[in-house]
């Protein structure tokens, strides 16, 4: 049973040196062993080029019907609209900056203006943007019931109606509208509503029909992006980029880009490809943006999901929706709203159901959703995210004092009996059959159980896994302070401070534990803390804090106990 925990600490000690080296191939560009392959920069965009062709969606039935399951969809040229008449339209709220692309009205930028940039402080997040090192734009426009490029939509050059660009004081909202010419007997108006403190955007489709007979179009809404990871993130622990669809039926489903890029045309999507509700979204660490829909009725609305590769290092996530028929010059509207933010997960529940699943809690979300939850409920009485993780920590190791104890105690015992299990070792090193039976006869007198230390932590670590992924994916920490040199605990410690009190404490819990009698081991037991410490001095501070609390109150309750025993120092 020695061997089993011993074989244990090797299995933990084999995966850190793996996620080390997988670290370290990522800090070089090298493919990860867990995650994508890194791909290309985006080619430059043009100050008025819309990426991609128009989506065209598997079944070119009626617009009511649902789409056939697992169809690809396809996409057509769509004629491109000239630059030249292209323009930029700059909207400014509270809490966002926008660009709209009069190409279109496609929406090409957009600036968190409460939302500090993770390598330059004097700068704000972008999160949209079209320029050469970052393609990421949420375009819409219609599509006839057969397909094609017949009517506006992306491509098409739109004109500003002049009004306001600036939410006014006093006032909870501005709105912007972009008109369309007559494209195939329809016109498109395009209204953009910006509110006061929300990172939500109405977008109103009105579709006029100019023609002399009943049109019945589709409307699209799509995320495009590249598929380059946010600049600034770390090469030693893996977050999700990439498209998400979700439904009632199917739930929350991601998708890589790797995926996409390897799907080929008649291949099922790894996602639902219809339904009669749910959402897409783009996802990345701390933000996403989405594109919701609720007709207000309460009545199911079909749509079809969909995603795609456009270009090179150019993926495309959307869904198409009936408009319905509109007749002979008359008008319909269709509201949309778009979602473009940060992954505030209380405030993400009540947008749509499930879209607090773009916050990545891994395989731990239902522990995580709870642990997150009384996160919140401290920071609330403390103020103070850092004093909230110390307090979160203390309330785990609290829950599991007693299952604790029993490890820390049957880990005494074994430091206790060390010394006669090392003399037998030697004194019966060419007979091991009789060393384990006399081994196995010591343990039984001294009732020691040797697997006693490693059950009961074991058994914790899913707890303590789903708190460390509930702190990386918290946009509640990034740039939260905690005290003195510690002003973001979503960023490296810049003295490196916690990293080495967290290697410090690794050692003395070391010393704390039995010896093994097998020298080599003894050795890299001594090792072991300090190559998995090298991890966390690339660690936010938040995620070091945790570690390091819970070590330091790990210590003292070993401490006190290997007091009782009379085992400190042996």
């Amino acid at each position: 049973m020695t061997d089993l925990r011993r074989t244990l600490l090797w299995v933990v000690f084999s995966m850190s040196l793996v996620l080390i080296w997988d670290a370290w191939n990522r800090h070089n560009g090298e493919p990860s062993m867990f995650g994508p392959a890194p791909v290309a920069k985006p080619a430059a965009a043009g100050a008025s080029t819309a990426p991609g062709a128009v989506p065209v969606p598997s079944a070119a039935a009626p617009a009511a019907a649902t789409a056939a399951p697992g169809a690809t969809p396809a996409v057509v040229p769509a004629a491109a609209a000239s630059a030249a008449q292209a323009q930029r339209v700059t909207v400014t709220t509270d809490l966002v900056k926008a660009t709209i692309d009069t190409q279109g009205a496609s929406l090409v930028r957009l600036e968190l203006l409460k939302q500090r940039d993770q390598n330059d402080r004097s700068k704000n997040v972008v999160l949209f943007d079209q320029s050469a090192k970052r393609l990421y734009t949420a375009q819409t426009g219609l599509i006839p019931p057969t397909g094609g490029a017949g009517l506006p939509n992306h491509h098409t050059v739109m004109t500003l109606v002049p009004g306001d660009l600036a939410l006014r004081d006093g006032s909870n909202e501005v709105q912007v509208r972009f008109e369309s010419p007559d494209v195939g007997g329809v016109k498109l108006a395009k209204i953009y509503t910006f509110k006061r403190g929300d990172h939500v955007i109405g977008v109103r489709h009105e579709v006029i029909n100019s023609s002399g007979a009943a049109v019945n179009p589709r409307l699209y809404l799509q995320l495009v992006r590249d598929g380059n990871p946010p600049e600034g993130e770390s090469s030693f622990y893996f977050t999700f980029t990439g498209p998400a669809v979700y439904t009632d039926v199917t739930k929350f489903q991601k998708i890589d880009f790797k995926t996409i890029e390897k799907h080929k045309a008649g291949d099922k999507p790894d996602h639902a490809t219809s339904g009669n509700d749910g959402w897409v979204a783009m996802v990345q660490h701390y933000f996403a943006s989405a594109w919701l829909v609720d007709n207000g009725s309460g009545a199911k609305l079909p749509r079809e999901f969909y995603t795609g590769k456009i270009d090179t290092n150019t993926y495309s996530v959307g869904m198409f929706l009936p408009v319905g028929e509109v007749a002979a010059g008359a008008t319909k509207a269709f509201d949309a709203q778009l979602f473009v933010g940060p992954q505030e997960e209380n405030k993400l529940a009540a947008l749509a159901p499930g879209l607090e699943l773009v916050k990545d809690y891994g395989w731990f979300t239902i522990l995580a959703k709870p642990l997150f939850w009384l996160l919140t409920q401290l920071h609330a009485l403390i103020g103070n995210w850092g004093w909230s993780i110390v307090a979160l920590v203390v309330l785990l190791k609290m829950a599991f004092y007693w299952l604790n104890a029993s490890a820390y105690r049957s880990m005494a015992k074994m430091k206790a009996i060390n010394p006669k299990v090392m003399e037998l070792r030697e004194r019966l090193k060419d007979k091991p059959q009789q060393m384990q039976q006399e081994m196995m006869r010591i343990y039984r007198e001294e009732k020691v159980n040797p697997l006693g230390g490693c059950l009961p932590i074991v058994a914790q670590m899913p707890f303590f896994i789903a708190l460390y992924w509930v702190l990386l994916s918290s946009v509640e920490m990034r740039q939260a302070p905690w005290l003195g040199w510690i002003q973001d605990l979503s960023a490296i410690d810049p003295f490196y401070i916690l990293p080495l009190l967290m290697t410090g404490t690794s050692l003395l819990q070391t010393w704390l534990n039995p010896t093994p009698p097998d020298p080599v081991q003894a050795k890299m037991m001594w090792i072991m803390p300090l190559i998995f410490s090298v991890m966390f001095f690339f660690f936010p501070a938040g995620l070091v804090l945790y570690w390091l609390t819970n070590n330091i109150l790990s210590i003292a309750q070993q401490y006190l106990i290997n007091k009782q025993l009379g085992v400190l120092g042996k």
